[in-house]
């Protein structure tokens, strides 16, 4: 309990990071992710990207969040979450490995992959925090109807 609170102290005390300045999305790429599994075909929206700290501040327990949804926002596809920086955090200059973020909920039924020009337009908004920072969001990616690799 002490270093718990030894460490929300000490975050408390490091000066804030903007992170719509202070972070660089790179090499963020969207797409139908195949996670077909027992004999039936499933695909779901994904984003896949890495995380540049631009900052010049270690940014810890960097989380990320990508809200999948129907560009017309009637459908929703589901959300997708992931800790890209635990408590060592991400170093200034430091860049991620590949984020894979997917939404739970898709399209499913015997060769989905071959209906894939008939799905709905569809978005995922990408949001990060680190430390007790709020949510922030850093861009917003269409999925275009294309199935893509896991990576």
């Amino acid at each position: 309990m002490f270093v718990a609170a030894l460490s929300a102290a000490s975050g408390a005390c490091s000066p804030g990071v903007s992170l719509a300045t202070g972070l660089q999305v790179d090499s963020a790429s969207t797409g139908w992710l195949d996670v077909s599994s027992g004999g039936r075909d499933k695909v779901v929206p994904a984003l896949s990207l890495k995380l540049k700290n631009v900052s010049n501040q270690r940014l810890r327990v960097l989380l990320v969040n990508a809200h999948f949804h129907s560009a017309d926002d009637v459908e929703e596809w589901g959300t997708g979450f992931l800790t890209a920086a635990g408590s060592e955090g991400l170093a200034p200059g430091a860049t991620t490995g590949t984020i894979v973020l997917k939404g739970e909920y898709g399209y499913t039924g015997a060769g989905v992959q071959r209906m894939i020009d008939k799905f709905v337009e569809t978005k995922v908004d990408l949001f990060v925090k680190y430390g007790a920072e709020r949510w922030t969001p850093v861009g917003e990616y269409t999925v275009p109807r294309q199935l893509m690799s896991a990576r």
